[in-house]
């Protein structure tokens, strides 16, 4: 086993604990939560190797290097999550490799993707993209739709020809009234979540959480955490 593989190894059983003790105190099965593991800015060999390690789902944030990343890695058995701010000019490239977007959170973008996933004869998963730092119908910061236009939003996408309705995904915000309240900010995303799943039972997916505060999202009851820092290390500066 090289160094690398070892390292990540010993990172992801880490994690694997995390969620676990988690789950356990949620009074949870370790099955209802998935990891995601977000790889931007690391290569496609630590994609492979976390691939030789039992993960089956990562996230990237920046179509410029998952799409060569995504191709090099075409051979394994992966679903691809895109989780960064969509510009509707990268969404046919994203549309080649990503299973599911998490990101949604105009219509504009939903058009594009309905489109793009059409011509390309695929189905996309899509979460729509909760800004817990909006108003009630505004915009956060980092993207996202405030909870008050989710039910428009989600009723286009799950109208629209090649997209699928998967549920609701937020980044716990930085500012406003859910600022580092990481645990009501996750626990006001579920209640969203039943809310939409009764106009649309199979949009059950919830994605929140990451490396500082995935047990909050496991309490609060998310099916996904997007785990990057704790698995892949601390990530080199951009330049």
């Amino acid at each position: 086993m090289t160094d690398r593989k070892a390292q990540l190894a010993a990172n992801l059983a880490q994690v694997e604990e995390r969620i676990a003790s988690a789950c356990a105190a949620a009074g949870r099965e370790r099955e209802e939560v998935t990891l995601i593991v977000v790889t931007k800015t690391y290569p496609a060999s630590d994609v492979r190797i976390l691939s030789e390690l039992g993960v089956r789902d990562v996230a990237e944030n920046r179509d410029q290097d998952a799409a060569p990343k995504a191709a090099e890695c075409a051979d394994l058995p992966l679903r691809w999550h895109f989780v960064g701010q969509l510009q509707t000019n990268k969404v046919r490239s994203v549309v080649g490799y990503a299973d599911v977007v998490q990101s949604v959170d105009r219509s504009k973008l939903v058009t594009s993707l309905s489109t793009a996933a059409v011509r390309a004869e695929r189905e996309l998963g899509c979460l729509i993209q909760v800004a817990l730092d909006a108003g009630e119908n505004g915009r956060g910061e980092r993207g996202g739709v405030g909870p008050g236009g989710i039910e428009e939003l989600a009723a286009i996408v799950a109208d629209s020809p090649g997209l699928r309705l998967d549920g609701l995904m937020t980044v716990a915000p930085l500012t406003g009234p859910y600022a580092d309240r990481q645990q009501a900010a996750f626990e006001r995303l579920m209640d969203l979540s039943t809310d939409l799943r009764r106009a649309h039972p199979a949009a059950n997916m919830v994605s929140a959480g990451m490396s500082a505060d995935l047990e909050q999202a496991v309490a609060a009851g998310a099916t996904h955490v997007r785990v990057g820092t704790a698995v892949l290390g601390v990530r080199p500066r951009l330049g």
